[in-house]
């Protein structure tokens, strides 16, 4: 049976939470396969009026046989969304992994089943229908409603369902993209808040059940071919010609990371300022959208704007598409679409539409380099893969898991050293610009403010027997005046007496380090007893789950009774201790 603590919340042990993990993983993996499945059959509907799964989003869709009236696509997908997202689940709108971050840090990790539900249908309707959004958002929002539900249901306490909902986005990262490794990383580096054996092993547990269930239903070959192309050097560091290139890869990557995220939200609010009628405002943004990649397939022969882009990136990745003016065209474009889908009420991530911009990016910047020095070799390819991993990496704030993914996702580990020094330049520069990421942002414009940085902390590994202040007596409880006056504690560490009522311990009361019977204060209580050795994160935990005030330490090897008290820590000790690690 799971213990519970001093609120009645129940606890599992480790071997408990990383079942459910297991649980989390197989169901957000089941719901990331009928997720892609709804996607393709909504897009075979809207594009090309038939009713098939038969869908690859790496493959140019053809034209439309509806014609011009395509354009109606994005606005009819756009106006059931509106529907379903005002009537039932606001928190569907959008990209999804701010409500996500939301719950964790400011709703215990409590996320409404009908998130799970509406997200799904609302996410496939507008990328099935042409709006320029990710599939990531909605599977993350799915996994971590699915996580916080079961959570809910055992009633567990908080850092357990928060853990879940961590693993649930992982898993949904994991199912979507076969990238088990990075999914694991954007857990840690996005969603939890404590990094530490219980909480990663569900994690990995969740991702990895979701990778499995993913590859029995779309195999195991990664989410992108790569052609073959000029790789840097592994093993031996870069020539320090080619560093300056990545560096200013890296910058560029970092000033157009903030541009999207500016233009973003900035689009939304016009759309907010702008006074008609809700459903009137989705239809002209979304009927935008659709001129727009009509237009594209009349000129180009793709709907490069539409849906999650994917087959683009595909183009560019196989060097079928290389022409820098033209690539710097499509990125402005994804920039416009996926800031008016978002800010016109679709539904969806923006991780993918940060893979397009970033490949569109560094392909034009590749491109260049070779048109200006064609002797020297410059490919295109290479670069789209590390401008992929920089704006992904600047604008997300997840710098690890976007170098992991991009290897995952294109089976490419060649461009180590080189995506590296573009993302830390690039999450560097967007961060001299502006604090925020794209998911965090959202939230610190409703108030609802996310550490920028995860620290490990110091004062959880100290002993008891180091912070605990001094037991200088025992006091019998019948022996204390209730009406006794409370007089100026003395300034630094307190003594205490330990008060008993018979042989059992009942509390501590603060005295006189001189005289153990003259006390300065109320007794403190009920308490708890741990040994000097014990690490303060147990005795913390200790106190958490019994809801002491204090904790009596004992002596090592002795038996737990008053006379062989040694010390207390209080909530006020450990509160200090707190404070002395950040000084530290």
């Amino acid at each position: 049976m799971p213990a519970s603590d001093a609120h009645g919340k129940r606890q599992l042990s480790l071997a408990g939470l990383s079942l459910l993990a297991v649980v989390i993983g197989v169901v957000t993996g089941l719901g990331a396969i009928a997720l892609r499945y709804l996607i393709s059959l909504l897009h075979n509907l809207f594009f090309l009026g038939t009713l098939s799964w038969d869908y690859d989003a790496n493959v140019a869709t053809p034209p439309s046989p509806f014609g011009p009236f395509i354009i109606l696509a994005p606005v009819i997908g756009g106006l059931i969304v509106l529907y379903l997202v005002r009537s039932f689940a606001p928190e569907a709108k959008g990209h999804g992994v701010p409500e996500v971050m939301d719950a964790i840090y400011y709703k215990g990790g409590r996320i409404r089943p009908a998130v799970v539900v509406i997200k799904s249908l609302a996410s496939a309707l507008s990328i099935g229908s042409g709006a320029s959004v990710g599939r990531e958002g909605p599977i993350i929002q799915i996994g971590s409603g699915i996580g916080s539900v079961l959570g809910q249901m055992f009633d567990l306490r908080r850092w357990q369902i928060i853990t879940l909902v961590a693993a649930g986005a992982g898993a949904g990262i994991a199912a979507t993209f076969n990238t088990p490794l990075g999914a694991v990383l954007f857990a840690v580096e996005l969603m939890l808040p404590e990094f530490s054996p219980r909480t990663l092993m569900p994690v990995v547990l969740a991702t990895g059940t979701a990778t499995y269930m993913g590859r029995l239903a779309f195999g195991i070959e990664p989410a992108f071919l790569v052609a073959a192309h000029a790789r840097p050097d592994v093993f031996v560091p870069l020539s320090v010609d080619m560093l300056p290139l990545y560096v200013i890869l890296g910058l560029i990557s970092g000033v157009a990371a903030a541009a999207f995220i500016k233009m973003l939200y900035g689009t939304e609010d016009f759309f907010d300022r702008f006074k008609v009628n809700p459903y009137l405002k989705t239809a002209i943004g979304m009927a935008g959208l659709g001129v727009l990649m009509y237009v594209l397939m009349l000129t180009t022969g793709m709907y490069h704007t539409a849906g999650v882009g994917y087959a683009s990136i595909q183009n560019v990745l196989t060097g079928q598409l290389s022409a820098p003016l033209f690539l710097m065209l499509l990125f402005v474009l994804k920039l416009v679409a996926t800031s008016v889908s978002l800010g016109a009420g679709a539904s969806g991530g923006v991780f993918s539409p940060s893979l397009f911009l970033g490949a569109m990016l560094g392909g034009a910047f590749g491109a260049s380099l070779d048109l200006l020095f064609p002797a020297l070799g410059f490919d295109t390819i290479t670069f789209a893969l590390i401008g992929m991993a920089a704006i992904v990496g600047s604008s997300t704030g997840a710098a690890l898991t976007s170098i992991m993914m991009i290897f995952e996702m294109t089976g490419d580990y060649t461009i180590t050293l080189s995506a590296i020094i573009a993302v830390v330049m690039a999450v560097g520069m967007r961060r001299a610009i502006m604090t925020d990421n794209i998911y965090t942002m959202k939230l610190t414009r409703r108030g609802h403010r996310i550490p920028a940085d995860i620290r490990s902390h110091l004062f959880p590994i100290r002993q008891a027997g180091e912070l605990m202040e001094p037991v200088v007596g025992v006091i019998e409880q019948d022996a204390l005046s209730p009406h006794a006056a409370v007089v100026r504690r003395p300034v630094g560490k307190r003594s205490f007496s330990v008060v008993v009522k018979g042989r059992h311990i009942v509390g501590v009361v603060p005295v006189d380090p001189a005289d153990p019977h003259h006390t300065f204060g109320a007794v403190i209580g009920p308490v708890g007893m741990v040994r000097e050795s014990t690490f303060l994160q147990t005795a913390m935990t200790h106190m958490a789950d019994r809801g002491h005030a204090a904790l009596v330490v004992m002596k090592e090897g002795s038996a737990p009774r008053a006379e062989n008290a040694v010390g207390v820590i209080t909530r006020v000790a450990i509160g200090a201790a707190v404070i002395e690690d950040y000084r530290s």
